[in-house]
């Protein structure tokens, strides 16, 4: 990709972070879109539960990738927090798809990439989906329909569209991983409920990439699964975390004290997800790390 201009919502966050920071160093310039007063020329002003976007920051941008969002699994769903999980992605990708459309033909990006996730699939137990499989059910099913149809306003101005639906991140500081990895090199890890349920992992190098390569390659659009090509159950997951970190892996943690802790959510960390990343393939991406222990690996690093 040759010098570009990319704007990106949730730069602070544990993939807009390590984007922004791919970018950069291929000399790139980026936009960051910040909620408060921008301080300096290259941050836009915005407010995703408002929906007000400086939409003359975007213009001239050749992307804009929207990675903004409150995190899924960072404490209980009450009803509090499942309203601020749908407002901030719902609300935000719908004000950043209007700002884009508002803007003059030529001056709209030539892509918006508009981060998606592999909630979207719901439960599937050890049956294995890729992007043609329809919605779950359940309260992330919901959200992420909801929160990818947000996008249309951009996608009826004839910009393409793209949705990297991203599995379990494997990272050292944030996300799932970032809670797993303290307990695994205290020696506390362990496989939660039976073990047997599939985790779609990716590692944060192949997110990034792979969001790059959506950026980069003309003619995707719509849903892509970012997910490592063999899914494997939080069993063998946990095995391999062991292995890696030559930490024992004796504990468990019993289903039903997962759900005295985690409520509603505990339903997502022992339900079963096996998906793939058909479309990612299909496209000519190919993963850095596309087993377990080197994804481990290139996150303890």
């Amino acid at each position: 990709m040759e010098h570009s201009r990319i704007a990106v919502a949730g730069s602070t966050g544990l993939i807009g972070s390590a984007l922004v920071r791919s970018l950069l160093t291929e000399g790139h310039e980026v936009v960051r879109l910040v909620r408060r007063a921008p301080r300096s020329k290259d941050e836009v002003r915005w407010d995703p539960e408002s929906g007000s976007v400086d939409a003359a920051g975007l213009a001239g941008c050749d992307a804009v990738v929207n990675l903004a969002g409150a995190n899924v699994g960072s404490r209980r769903w009450t009803e509090a927090y499942k309203a601020k999980l749908r407002s901030g992605r719902v609300l935000g990708t719908a004000a950043l798809a209007e700002a884009i459309a508002s803007l003059e033909p030529e001056q709209r990006p030539r892509v918006f990439v508009n981060g998606s996730a592999i909630g979207y699939y719901g439960e599937t137990g050890e049956r294995a989906v890729d992007e043609s499989a329809p919605p779950g059910e359940g309260f992330l099913p919901s959200l992420v329909v909801e929160w990818e149809g947000a996008a249309a306003p951009a996608q009826e101005a004839g910009v393409r569209t793209v949705f990297p639906r991203t599995g379990l991140v494997v990272a050292r500081n944030g996300g799932a991983w970032g809670r797993l990895f303290p307990l695994f090199k205290a020696g506390l890890g362990g496989r939660m409920g039976d073990g047997r349920q599939y985790w779609s992992f990716v590692s944060l190098h192949d997110e990034v990439a792979a969001i790059r390569h959506l950026i980069d390659t003309d003619g995707l659009s719509g849903p892509f699964n970012v997910t490592a090509p063999q899914p494997l159950t939080n069993r063998e997951i946990t095995e391999a975390m062991g292995r890696v970190l030559h930490r024992p892996t004796l504990f468990t943690v019993p289903a039903p004290v997962l759900r005295a802790v985690l409520g509603e959510m505990a339903g997502d960390v022992l339900g079963s997800q096996r998906v793939l990343p058909t479309r990612l393939l299909e496209s000519g991406f190919t993963f850095a790390f596309p087993e377990i222990e080197g994804a481990i690996r290139a996150a303890a690093g």
